[in-house]
């Protein structure tokens, strides 16, 4: 509010001047004075609205990177359903210790909490997942990835999943039973480099899997809840049908671990719940915890919302975002001084055409309109030079980082940030020029005459 609040007066102000320079002969023949005058000085005109400049070109590139990163945040967020309830297994602290590494841990959820939260009247659908890691072999190639057994509905809360090649998991898979897989991008270009994987089968401990499908490539997905990874990176997953897995390799999987093998039962290691809108969410999600809760003696589960997280993070995203604008503001307040330092040094060089004006009959006014006049054109230019390098630099840089670089730097231009520059750029030409102007139109004329 306060940001298009500064915009309107700026632009008022602009208006205002924009107005009575054009609606008058004695403005007209001001407008051409003044440009005329700039452009005699071409090297203090540049020096002296390079601060603009500068300024101008830092609001539009920082707020457009910031936002592009936040962007990256919150998609990161959303790609997880805003009407989404995740839980997931959490293997507790106690069951972690070195001491008991041995035994077989068994935590999480089970197949009855599933059927318990078929009783939520807001759920619409739920994604059954079990996950644990496993080694993937295609003749002599290996390749470490994890192991995803869920159902035909799996992209339906996973919208980002694309199909590069094949097909997804169907109904018929998972009632039949099939050994049938989807690969990851990452896990089908090392294991078949130069043939196409489809037909091809893979094994997966000790059974044998028919490749149906590849997906493309998705983007790592930051940590959430009480998720144990840094990330999840989905490129390395192999997914099969919920039933085969549960028939193939059952709850208890073993996992080899520095010379050692500990053990986990676990029935399900996440289910994603999609409600029927947005306002349930955060109702299903208490009904979520408080039917785990009752039927769990530990902490072996973490109930995920995204839609807060979500919210939290655009509010995080507008707070960052002013403070940028702020940020940015700071150049254009010191290129604002960097104006009325030249402007003030010009008044006192042109003393003498000061006083030729003024005996010639210009009054007080024509002499503030003649500098005012100059500071906002040189603050406009200055802020026009700015947009464009801005614009410039917001398009080029994530090419460049891209195809150069193999990086990602996302940047999103913001348009508000270019009325926001180029209305402080002009409001700082009127604001700061209007000091100069003013001592200008007040020297004696007697006295002007005498400067030399």
């Amino acid at each position: 509010m306060i940001r298009y609040l500064i915009i309107g007066v700026f632009a008022a102000g602009f208006i205002a001047l924009a107005i009575s320079i054009f609606s008058s002969d004695k403005g007209r023949r001001g407008l051409v004075l003044a440009l005329r005058s700039l452009w005699l000085h071409k090297l203090r005109s540049v020096l002296s609205v390079l601060g603009i400049i500068i300024g101008t070109f830092a609001v539009i590139t920082l707020m457009a990177f910031g936002e592009g990163s936040m962007k990256d945040a919150l998609d990161d967020i959303a790609r997880q359903g805003a009407t989404n309830v995740i839980v997931r297994s959490v293997k507790p602290s106690d069951d972690s210790s070195t001491q008991r590494r041995t035994r077989v841990a068994i935590y999480g959820l089970t197949y009855a909490d599933y059927e318990r939260f078929k009783t939520i009247p807001t759920v619409t659908q739920m994604v059954p997942m079990r996950i644990f890691p496993q080694e993937i072999r295609y003749l002599d190639r290996l390749r470490n990835g994890r192991v995803v057994a869920t159902t035909a509905a799996y992209p339906d809360v996973n919208t980002e999943v694309r199909m590069a090649s094949g097909r997804f998991l169907v109904d018929d898979d998972d009632d039949q039973m099939r050994n049938v897989a989807v690969l990851g991008s990452e896990v089908a270009d090392r294991l078949f480099p130069f043939e196409d994987p489809l037909t091809q089968t893979v094994r997966l401990g000790n059974y044998f899997y028919e490749v149906v499908g590849v997906i493309a490539n998705r983007q790592a997905l930051a940590a959430v809840g009480g998720s144990s990874q840094a990330s999840e990176d989905f490129n390395n997953d192999v997914y099969i049908p919920l039933r085969t897995c549960r028939a193939r390799y059952g709850e208890k999987i073993m996992i080899r671990q520095s010379g050692s093998f500990s053990g986990e039962q676990v029935e399900l290691s996440q289910v994603t719940l999609t409600m029927k809108d947005m306002d349930s969410v955060r109702p299903s999600g208490s009904i979520v915890r408080s039917l785990i809760e009752r039927y769990h003696l530990k902490s072996d589960y973490a109930v995920t919302i995204p839609l807060d997280r979500l919210e939290a993070a655009e509010r995080e995203k507008e707070r960052f975002t002013q403070l940028l604008a702020m940020i940015a503001g700071i150049s254009l307040l010191v290129g604002g001084i960097g104006i009325m330092n030249i402007m003030l040094a010009t008044v006192t060089e042109r003393t003498r055409e000061i006083g030729i004006r003024r005996a010639l009959g210009a009054k007080r006014r024509d002499i503030i309109l003649q500098f005012l006049i100059e500071a906002v054109v040189q603050t406009s230019v200055g802020g026009l030079v700015g947009v464009i390098l801005g614009v410039m630099t917001v398009f080029s840089v994530p090419w460049v980082a891209e195809h150069v670089f193999e990086a990602r730097q996302p940047a999103v231009l913001n348009g508000w940030s270019i009325v926001y520059s180029l209305g402080v750029s002009v409001g700082v030409g009127v604001v700061f020029g209007l000091y100069p102007a003013r001592r200008a139109s007040r020297l004696d004329p007697i006295e002007a005459l005498r400067h030399t």
